[in-house]
């Protein structure tokens, strides 16, 4: 399993803070209501579930509501619909990704919830 090492890994972590300050900043900017932001900004989380299936179907259920790609898709369709509701979660989703990389958890692989792209996490044996 290649994973992200020195440098590279504190640049991904980095870029995970910026996402995070940006997208709670955007938040801010529109006037969103932050009741809203502290209320779903966990919600990604309930793809933990997946690994009660395995650490297969827990890294694809992770992975899909961990990479940027939902919340691109999610924010572009909140700024083109004008919906303050769907561009709100674009940036909570952002937010909430980019504070999981900035902590150093990154997108899983089946071995094990353990194994992701920044680098092992938890204790190593």
């Amino acid at each position: 399993m290649d994973a992200a090492t020195g440098n590279i890994r504190l640049i991904l972590r980095l870029e995970g803070l910026a996402i995070l300050v940006a997208s709670t900043f955007m938040f801010h900017k529109l006037n969103f209501a932050w009741p809203t932001y502290f209320w779903f900004f966990l919600l990604p989380d309930l793809s933990f579930t997946g690994y009660l299936f395995g650490p297969r179907v827990g890294a694809i259920s992770y992975n899909l509501t961990h990479s940027y790609c939902g919340a691109i898709a999610l924010t572009i369709t909140g700024v083109v619909m004008a919906n303050a509701l769907v561009l709100a979660g674009g940036l909570i989703w952002f937010a909430h990704i980019g504070f999981d990389r900035a902590l150093g958890y990154g997108l899983k692989y089946a071995q094990g919830f353990s194994y992701t792209h920044l680098g092992n996490i938890g204790k190593q044996v």
